[in-house]
């Protein structure tokens, strides 16, 4: 396998993950600003942060193996939205918590369908390699089609 074919099966997930990298800086940036002017969002932005670095690894990991274990668009494009609602969490938490729980929640939703993407994959996987069934183009174009009913609120 060539360098060419493996970037070709993961360049969307670079992306995303790049994007997120990005992301976390700027909220780090808020952070800092926030701690240097000592205003009472000082407390808020740095939980808001806090919140969303512990549940950083957890998404990366589920876009990656979902990405990797059955199909790289619909991973990223459910990365993208986890990133667009990781900003309104971080942003509603900024004004009154109660502001944030939508993003919260639907953000949870997008990290449990990451998680059966994962579990789908490696399961076609197992059957390909003990029964010699391959479900993968049939799971891949229902996922492709079930990642756009993650922009239903």
């Amino acid at each position: 396998m060539d360098s060419n074919t493996v970037v070709e099966n993961i360049y969307l997930l670079v992306v995303v993950t790049l994007v997120s990298v990005l992301q976390n800086a700027f909220f780090a940036q808020k952070v800092e600003r926030e701690s240097h002017t000592h205003t009472p969002c000082t407390d808020r932005v740095s939980c808001a942060n806090r919140n969303c670095m512990d549940a950083y690894p957890t998404f990366l990991a589920v876009m990656w193996c979902a990405g990797l274990c059955l199909s790289q668009a619909p991973a990223a494009f459910a990365g993208i939205i986890y990133l667009l609602v990781r900003q309104k969490y971080f942003v509603g938490y900024l004004g009154q918590t109660s502001q944030s729980t939508p993003g919260y929640l639907f953000g949870k939703r997008i990290i449990f369908f990451l998680f059966m993407m994962c579990v789908v994959g490696i399961f076609n996987h197992l059957l390909w390699r003990y029964y010699g069934s391959d479900y993968k183009e049939y799971v891949q174009t229902i996922t492709s089609a079930a990642s756009t009913l993650l922009l239903i609120p």
